[in-house]
């Protein structure tokens, strides 16, 4: 017979299991975007490995080794690894419900497509370096706490201006939220991943290194080459034609689920 005593059981047991598989998912999910955290995480399976190695075949003094490396070892990583650890955490509590670019309806994301690559191809063409980051689904307000705050209406002429030399907010990164230039002049940190092109700038390397600790969308402008680039989903898409930047902008600005839209974007659906 069902008591509430054992209902309450079930409940609790269910929810126990729930928090678990929600805890090693945001962990294989941030774990994969940095290439430390990946380390360490080998190494731990070596040990592992080594030690019922050692436990099959009785090596004592390997045996003992792995046993005080095993007690230790979670101290030594915390201490050790502390800014990759922290970087974790950081990237789960940026996480949030929804990204500002979901409430955009078609119209709006045309039309800041449209003015992003309007600003885009004229700094290309004129060769003048830029840093775009358009903020998704993790806040972005760590970059821009410290950064001169605009609040504007995205334009081309405004974006223009902000990389123009010797604009003093030209080196630094511009931050888009939604529809609008939330800051001008934001820092960010460059990339570690060894594998990156020695040949990449500073510009190429923070575009990518936000794209590793966010899911924020990064466009880039080189100041030498006038090629442009995209960074997205710890990739980056390097020198793009106009037309595969501005389809790859569409696409990686759309909404990536069906659950939550808005009413007119809907409307705009059934029409077609």
């Amino acid at each position: 017979m069902l008591t509430l005593t054992s209902l309450w059981s079930a409940v609790t047991k269910l929810l126990d299991i729930c928090l678990i598989w929600i805890m090693f998912y945001f962990l294989f999910k941030n774990l994969k975007n940095n290439v430390k955290m990946i380390l360490i995480f080998k190494g731990v399976l070596w040990l592992i490995f080594i030690k019922i190695i050692s436990y099959l075949l009785d090596l004592y003094t390997v045996g003992l080794l792995l046993e005080y490396i095993i007690s230790w070892g979670p101290i030594a990583i915390i201490v050790i690894f502390q800014p990759e650890i922290r970087n974790v955490l950081e990237q789960i509590g940026r996480t949030q419900l929804l990204g500002r670019h979901k409430v955009l309806t078609v119209d709006e994301r045309e039309r800041v497509v449209f003015e992003l690559m309007n600003a885009i191809e004229h700094l290309k063409r004129q060769r003048i370096g830029a840093l775009i980051v358009i903020e998704r689904n993790m806040s972005l307000q760590e970059y821009i706490a410290p950064t001169t705050k605009l609040y504007a209406d995205i334009s081309s002429q405004l974006l223009e201006a902000i990389f123009l030399p010797p604009n003093p907010l030209h080196d630094g990164g511009v931050i888009i939220q939604g529809d609008k230039i939330t800051c001008a002049g934001a820092v960010f940190k460059t990339s570690m991943n060894p594998n990156v092109n020695k040949k990449l700038g500073t510009r190429h390397r923070a575009a990518l290194g936000v794209a590793e600790e966010t899911d924020a969308i990064a466009l880039i402008v080189s100041e030498e080459t006038g090629r442009v680039s995209i960074a997205c989903d710890n990739y980056l898409h390097y020198n793009l034609t106009l037309d595969e930047f501005r389809a790859m902008l569409l696409d990686e600005l759309k909404p990536k689920t069906d659950v939550f839209y808005d009413a007119d974007e809907s409307e705009g659906e059934e029409d077609e």
